[in-house]
């Protein structure tokens, strides 16, 4: 189980939101995994991506790049997020040559994730799906913010942030990029995808009805 399983979207606004990310497993091969970590951050880093981190430092929208790579540990949590297909299947490439000995997740649309996989050359081994959420539904956000919220996967970006985003953008407060930027803060994994944040902001500001505000 993973916490990026819980993006919502269509298919289309989903179809630039990938995140790669690798962890060690207690016990098993966690000691003396930092260099593999390390190096795997160092490959993806040569790529162009939306953000970047590890649960024991942050996200590239808190700290320094450099400063996420240095500070990995046999305990972390590494993760990069990418919009561009291609880039993606040359990170696995390269993940893959380089052999690093710890387990390697992609998280997208599971046809474009099984694609990515045999353009890298790569037996896929398994795929997981999020069931979706259980509870007192009517204390969730609407469908249009869950889209934002979702890509925290552990809801570190709250509903009255993303509101507040939306509106700051609405009365010309932010930019769309600088709602996105700002929002992808409270995630410290780094998984959440700016980029696509700031599209949806873009076409949420022409369609919802501020009165709800």
């Amino acid at each position: 189980m993973t916490h990026t399983l819980h993006r919502r979207g269509s298919e289309d606004s989903l179809s630039e939101d990938f995140v790669i990310f690798s962890m060690t497993a207690k016990g098993f091969n966690e000691k003396n995994s930092s260099g593999a970590l390390t190096e795997f951050l160092r490959i993806l880093s040569k790529y162009p991506k939306v953000n970047m981190g590890d649960m024991k430092t942050g996200g590239m929208y808190l700290v320094d790049e450099e400063q996420i790579i240095e500070n990995v540990q046999d305990t972390s949590i590494v993760h990069a997020v990418f919009q561009d297909k291609k880039d993606v299947i040359q990170a696995v490439k390269e993940l893959k040559e380089a052999n690093l000995g710890v387990s390697v997740t992609v998280t997208g649309i599971v046809d474009e994730v099984g694609g990515i996989c045999k353009e890298a050359g790569i037996d896929r081994h398994t795929v997981e799906y999020s069931v979706g959420i259980r509870g007192k539904l009517s204390k969730l956000p609407e469908d249009e913010l869950l889209e934002i919220t979702t890509m925290c996967g552990h809801g570190m970006v709250c509903q009255n942030l993303a509101r507040q985003m939306l509106l700051d953008v609405k009365r010309g407060r932010r930019t769309a990029e600088e709602a996105g930027q700002y929002l992808a803060t409270p995630c410290v994994c780094g998984v959440f995808n700016a980029k696509r944040a700031q599209r949806l902001l873009e076409e949420l500001v022409e369609i919802w009805c501020f009165d709800e505000l």
